[in-house]
């Protein structure tokens, strides 16, 4: 795959420093240092921070500007879900299901702009998405459950079935972060290769596989992050 500019520049920045870091970590060498999936990371994350900062700069009650109300939409929005879903102390959860959401649908956008590609059409990123929320939900349930009552969750309401149980359980669980990495992985992967290649056979149809692939980004995103507040909500929840 050939390397895309922006990777070459950001290379070329950090590159003697990642070449660095992996000779102290005693990793193996790459070429290029930086690969292109993570400085599309890293470049999200920036915009992220950048949008953030900007927009709480301008917070405004009596004049909000449209990224005001965009963001303000998108909080509510994902707020009545987790509360649907979750329920009492769901707001806990939203600082962490907001940056996800967010992360994942600019990251899944990304795609569209000449020279770049989305990151979450490697299968490393959306993998280390999915183990963020697998540690999460358990870190929280641990939390709210305590660790012997948390554990005890994994055995099933009848002590008979639970040698039966528990590797069931254990199993599921590990298969979600396979889920949730194949979903993501497959579909941005696919959507990456179907602008590319009906755009150049219909060039003047591009606008429209465009739209199909924003709307394609956001479904993901949505789908991805009301997946994480599933397990969020049955790794809480006072009676499983």
């Amino acid at each position: 795959m050939k390397e895309l500019w922006f990777t070459r520049i950001f290379n070329h920045a950090f590159g003697p420093a990642a070449v660095a870091l992996r000779h102290w970590l005693h990793l193996p060498a790459a070429n290029p240092p930086i690969p292109a999936h993570l400085a599309m990371e890293i470049l999200v994350a920036a915009v992220l921070a950048v949008l953030g900062t900007a927009i709480g700069l301008t917070l405004s009650l009596d004049s909000p500007r449209f990224w005001q109300h965009l963001f303000e939409w998108l909080w509510g929005g994902l707020g009545q879900h987790a509360e649907e879903i979750i329920g009492h102390g769901s707001e806990r959860f939203l600082r962490f299901l907001f940056t996800l959401s967010v992360f994942i649908f600019l990251g899944n956008l990304l795609g569209l702009l000449p020279g770049f590609m989305s990151p979450t059409a490697s299968a490393s990123v959306p993998l280390g998405l999915a183990i963020i929320v697998f540690i999460y939900y358990h870190a929280h349930g641990i939390r709210k459950q305590g660790v012997p009552r948390y554990l005890k969750s994994f055995a099933g309401p009848m002590p008979l079935l639970a040698p039966l149980m528990v590797p069931v359980e254990v199993i599921s669980h590990f298969a979600r972060m396979l889920s949730l990495t194949a979903r993501l992985y497959a579909n941005m992967l696919a959507g990456d290769y179907v602008i590319i290649t009906m755009t150049a056979l219909f060039p003047l149809a591009g606008s429209v596989f465009m739209g199909l692939h924003v709307f394609e980004a956001l479904l993901q995103a949505y789908i991805f992050v009301l997946l994480a507040i599933v397990y969020l909500a049955g790794a809480v929840a006072e009676e499983h």
